[in-house]
This record gives C-alpha cells, structure tokens and sequence, in this order.
C-alpha cells in the first residue's frame, strides 16, 4: 500500500467534499461551500491510494511568516495509518519553500497536531500593525484566527496550536 501524497487538482474536489462532509458530522471539521474549495484548490494536497482521494489538508498563507493548516481530514479506513501525517509534512515543506516561518490551526484534534510538532498557544500571534492588516481581509478562516467576535458561535471550543518551522 503506497499512498501518494501531491497537491490537489480540480477533479480532486468532489473526493475532497466528501471527506469535508464526513468529517463535519463528526465534527472534527466546520463545513466549507464547494465553491470555496474551487477557488481553493491550489492550496490543497492530497493523498491517493490505488486512484481514490483518502485523505486532504490545505494551506493558506495569513502573511509573510504565517500560514494555516486548514482542513486536514482523512477517510475512515486510513486513520491511524500515517496519511495524515504525510500530509502535515508535504504542507510543512511547502510552507518552508514559499518563505513561510510560523504555521497555525485552529483545532479539536489537539493530540493529532501535538504529535505533529504544534503547540498550544492562547491569543493570536502576529503584531498589534499585522492585526489590523488581517482585519480586511473577507476570509472567514482570518477572522477565526482573529478570534473575532461575529465568527464565535463558529469556533465551538477549538484548540488554537502552533509550530515553528
């Protein structure tokens, strides 16, 4: 059994839907419309076995040194078999090639991201100037990290973790 762990392609949304979804009942994840992870396809990777998409997790950039894990998720039949590390690794080393120093999520699989090398942290770790910065931004996975108060009834109790590369 090989798993290949690459960056996601448009005919890999309707596999990364599924996955979203099934894990949102759980709730290990909060839902994302399907034209999001269009638009976010180039942030995704994947992991493939025999041509199936079993696993996801994405990247988005916040600024110059930050970046968040978004959306790692596996099929039920691989947890516990390592893919989800795989893919926090192929994310972290693309963090580190696009210059990005400081990686974050906001999490209810603590134990998970531990062993992946993320921290707890309490507040949002940027300057008081970048702050401001991310308060124009309309993504709503910023004002989580924000910690902004319309997007609380969203964040159920999540667990903020950090690892530096």
């Amino acid at each position: 059994m090989t798993v290949q762990i690459r960056p996601a392609k448009t005919s890999d949304i309707k596999a990364i839907r599924k996955i979203v979804d099934a894990n949102v009942s759980g709730g290990r994840l909060l839902s994302k419309e399907t034209v999001t992870l269009y638009e976010t396809v180039q942030e995704f990777t994947v992991a493939e076995l025999d041509g199936e998409i079993v696993g996801c997790g994405a990247l988005h950039v916040l600024w110059e040194d930050l970046a968040e894990v978004r959306t790692v998720a596996v099929v039920d039949k691989m947890r516990g078999k390592g893919v989800g590390n795989a893919i926090i690794e192929k994310i972290v080393t693309k963090a580190k090639e696009i210059g990005v120093a400081r990686i974050y999520c906001l999490t209810f699989e603590t134990d998970f991201f531990a062993r992946n090398g993320f921290e707890v942290i309490e507040g949002t770790p940027v300057s008081p100037d970048v702050y401001q910065q991310l308060l124009r931004s309309y993504d709503e996975g910023v004002a989580e990290f924000l910690d902004l108060e319309r997007v609380k009834p969203n964040t159920l109790g999540n667990t903020r973790m950090l690892r530096i590369l």
